[in-house]
């Protein structure tokens, strides 16, 4: 039996805002965008992985409330967002600092053998890029 991340989804404010950092900055490809009833799907991927997909939503099943708690917790950083591998890191760190993201983490060489940096996307969600050793690459 296989089993296969499809996508994964990223709780967000502002869909403008969140899909011109994730094309712009981080250069992920644009392939969906739906709206209805002012909630929007905005799903972006890498080129490289053709068959996984983020899906960027300011919708969120629940009551106001729930909404609200939601958007207080993303703003704080406070939710997990996304995980990136990349070849080449100190590139991609100069690119996003260049779009004014709130830099978290600098590159760093991690004990465990790998160098990554942490910034937030435009809601505050995490976001990790790492390079692995060229052992491990």
């Amino acid at each position: 039996m296989d089993l296969t991340l499809a996508r994964c989804f990223v709780q967000v404010q502002d869909p403008d805002l969140s899909l011109a950092f994730y094309r712009d900055a981080l250069g992920l490809e644009l392939r969906n965008d739906v709206a209805r009833e002012g909630f929007r799907w905005i799903t972006v991927g890498s080129a490289a992985q053709p068959g996984v997909e983020i899906v960027l939503t300011n919708h969120l099943a629940g009551s106001p409330a729930d909404g609200e708690a939601i958007t207080a917790l993303v703003a704080k950083g406070a939710m997990n967002g996304v995980h990136f591998h990349s070849n080449d890191l100190d590139a991609i760190f100069e690119k996003v600092r260049a779009s004014g993201a709130e830099i978290v983490q600098e590159p760093t060489d991690q004990f465990w053998g790998t160098r990554d940096c942490a910034f937030r996307d435009p809601s505050g969600n995490l976001v990790r890029i790492d390079q692995p050793s060229a052992a491990k690459s």
